[in-house]
């Protein structure tokens, strides 16, 4: 049995919080990828976006199936943490039909 703990999310920035992070997005076809780790089980999770604070701070905003139901949400996850793992990176180039 593991003891890593699930993976907590990320409240989203509001501007209270200060200058807003700078953001990157993949197209689908070219998304990197994190498990996420929820119920006690790891997940794959495709990462849409990730945001850079101003503090240096990152987060991944990442659709996952939390509960192994089928379901799926997406959800901001602060970087690192012990309920997070980089599954893989963005391939070079989109994959082509």
């Amino acid at each position: 049995m593991s003891d890593t703990l699930d993976v907590v999310e990320r409240r989203p920035w509001r501007p209270e919080h200060g200058p807003a992070p700078s953001v990157q997005c993949w197209p689908p076809a070219c998304r990197p990828a994190l498990y996420v780790r929820s119920g006690g089980r790891w997940r794959y999770a495709p990462i849409q976006a990730r945001q850079t604070y101003e503090d240096g701070a990152v987060a991944y905003q990442a659709a996952v199936d939390l509960d192994g139901d089928t379901t799926v949400t997406v959800g901001l996850y602060s970087w690192p943490q012990p309920g997070l793992r980089m599954a893989h990176g963005a391939p070079e180039r989109p994959a082509r039909p």
